[in-house]
Order: structure tokens, then C-alpha cells, then sequence
């Protein structure tokens, strides 16, 4: 495989950080892969935007800066604004449904949305937005084995926590199945 660009936009306190993190721990401790993070926020610690890139490689990376991403996740409207012509042609965007308005899919993006947040409402804790996303995108993706991603945040979540972030997971996987399968059907 050669080296897989994501880039995770959203606001401070949506977990982009965290979901970047979880998303490199999978592919380097859980898949024997490479994998390098970095990260940019605003001076507010909430509600501003930020990123995080992680590049996943079979290879050593050499260099961890993101230039033209193969995967987007976007969880605001306005990261999505601001990265979304930096994606690479023949690219992925996963994004927020409730929040994020795509604008066309260009340069063959292949574009799978679900309402995260709604689901992370309905877990009762909408602090795990982020980690729907991360099953979804595992999914939609299929980047990694599941287990590799569903390990990567039982051992990254604060202690207690861990049932929840993985029943959270396991919503965002399952959305993500069915609407591949629902879309396979309908071609």
C-alpha cells in the first residue's frame, strides 16, 4: 500500500485530535503499519477549528506533512470549506451529515455522510461524535481491519469510558456497512 493521507477538520472539543490519534495507534500498534500525526488548532482550547493529518503507510513515512489528502473527515462546514480543495483526486470524504454541506464531489470524491452527531446524542453522551466517526470511517474506507481501529480506542479513551466509546464505534461501523451494502444494491 503506499502512504494513505487523511486529514480530520473540526472544531475544538469534537475530539479531531483524539480521532487522529486513535486512527495512527491502530495502523502502527494494532496493523504493523506506519503511521505519523500531526496537528493544528486555534488559541481557543473550544470552538475553534482544527485539524489533525495522519499519514498510514506500509513504508516508513519521511514525511509527515499532509499535502494532498486521500481522506477527508470533516465534522464543521467551515474545515470542510477550507480543506476540501486540497483533496486528492479519486478521494474520500466522511463527513458529518447534520453539520457538513458538500458541494459537489469533483475529481471522482466518493462522498459518505452520516448524522454522528445524532447518534452520539441518542448514546446519550454527544462527546463521542467523534468516535461514530471513526467507526464510520473504518467502514467507508476499509483502510484497516475493524478490530485494529475498535483495539486502537478501547486503549485510548479515559478509564470507565470505554463500553460507551465502543458502543459508539460499533454505531458508526454498522451505519457505514449498510449504506456501502445499500449502495451496491442500487448499482
Amino acid at each position: 500500500m503506499a502512504a494513505t493521507e487523511i486529514r480530520i477538520t473540526g472544531l475544538g472539543g469534537q475530539g479531531v485530535i483524539l480521532c487522529g490519534y486513535i486512527i495512527g495507534k491502530a495502523a502502527s500498534i494494532y496493523n504493523e503499519q506506519h503511521a505519523t500525526l500531526t496537528q493544528s488548532f486555534g488559541p481557543e482550547a473550544r470552538g475553534s477549528a482544527c485539524s489533525a493529518q495522519v499519514i498510514v503507510s506500509d513504508q516508513r513515512v519521511l514525511y509527515p506533512y499532509v499535502t494532498a489528502p486521500q481522506i477527508l473527515v470533516a465534522m464543521s462546514n467551515d474545515g470542510y470549506k477550507k480543506y476540501k480543495d486540497t483533496l486528492a483526486a479519486e478521494s474520500i470524504l466522511v463527513y458529518e451529515k447534520d453539520l457538513v454541506k458538500p458541494e459537489g464531489g469533483g475529481d471522482g470524491v466518493r462522498m459518505f455522510g452520516i448524522p454522528a452527531t445524532r447518534f452520539a446524542e441518542e448514546l446519550g453522551r454527544k462527546i463521542v461524535l467523534n468516535i461514530v466517526m471513526l467507526g464510520f470511517f473504518g467502514a467507508v474506507t476499509d483502510l484497516m481491519p475493524v478490530e485494529a481501529l475498535r483495539k486502537a480506542v478501547e486503549t485510548s479513551v479515559p478509564a470507565g469510558t470505554e463500553e460507551l466509546n465502543l458502543k459508539a464505534f460499533d454505531e458508526g461501523y454498522e451505519y457505514g456497512v449498510k449504506l456501502l451494502e445499500e449502495s451496491k444494491a442500487s448499482t
